[in-house]
């Protein structure tokens, strides 16, 4: 065969291949769900539950430059559940903790770029003597804005598959959502598991509590994408400084990849 017609073919075949590659990686797509948990002056490059002041800015200024479509987690949830067509990018954006840095340097940037968020909140850390914390002034200001939903992550910070009998599993499920409830003055409808874990059994007492999803971190490929009480997650943390980073993870299809690779 003459090497120009090899050539011809071998490039037709790579372009075939090529195509079906992609069209293979976009039937994975998933809207991604972003995890920050604290948003520093200065954070240290090390803390994987940190980014700093200037990054997280930078990340909601490019999200909002690319009109990406933001929307609150209950939204994307009932999308999912009613297996909707979710429109290509689509982010939903959760903060766990409660830290207070979220108030001083993370909110102020939300209200600039009018972007909601989810704020899963530790209940008994809430106002603690270390000032570490939000207080319930601060979530009810932040409550008030229409931007910032909160959701439980608990009682405690102890991840329920510690804890030893199901009675006290499901007082951090039930309680937190009842205190939160009474505090807000609103239904609170979202879930996060302490550290991202759970079982079978947990997400059960999460379901039959009322509330109408919960998120965990990643629960790995053999968990389905779908599961409205077992949503997937990407932690934001120093490595996405770099813009092409979140990029990708905001994609849609870094789950896809980092599950294959993990595996």
């Amino acid at each position: 065969m003459p090497f120009k017609k090899a050539l011809k073919i071998s490039a037709v075949v790579l372009a075939v291949a090529i195509i079906a590659f992609v069209f293979f990686v976009r039937q994975h797509y998933v809207a991604p769900i972003l995890m920050y948990h604290s948003v520093q002056p200065s954070a240290n490059p090390q803390n994987r539950l940190a980014v700093s002041a200037e990054s997280f800015r930078r990340q909601m200024r490019f999200l909002k430059e690319h009109n990406y479509n933001v929307m609150p987690l209950e939204k994307l949830a009932d999308l999912i559940r009613g297996e909707k067509k979710i429109p290509r990018n689509t982010v939903a954006i959760t903060f766990d903790d409660g830290y207070r840095d979220f108030y001083l340097y993370a909110y102020p940037v939300l209200r600039e770029y009018n972007i909601p968020v989810v704020m899963f909140i530790i209940v008994n850390e809430v106002g603690r003597p270390q000032a570490d914390r939000l207080n319930w002034q601060e979530i009810k200001e932040m409550q008030g804005s229409g931007l910032i939903t909160f959701g439980s992550h608990c009682l405690g910070p102890e991840p329920l598959v510690n804890l030893k009998s199901e009675t006290e599993v499901k007082k951090e499920i039930v309680e937190s959502k009842v205190k939160l409830q009474e505090k807000l003055g609103s239904e609170v409808a979202l879930f996060s598991y302490p550290e991202g874990r759970f079982t079978g059994r947990i997400r059960q007492i999460v379901i039959d509590s009322g509330y109408r999803a919960a998120v965990a971190t990643n629960p790995g490929i053999d968990y389905p994408d779908n599961d409205v009480f077992a949503l997937k997650r990407l932690r934001i943390s120093s490595s996405s400084d770099n813009l092409f980073v979140f990029w990708f993870e905001s994609s849609g299809y870094y789950t896809f990849f980092k599950e294959r690779r993990h595996k």
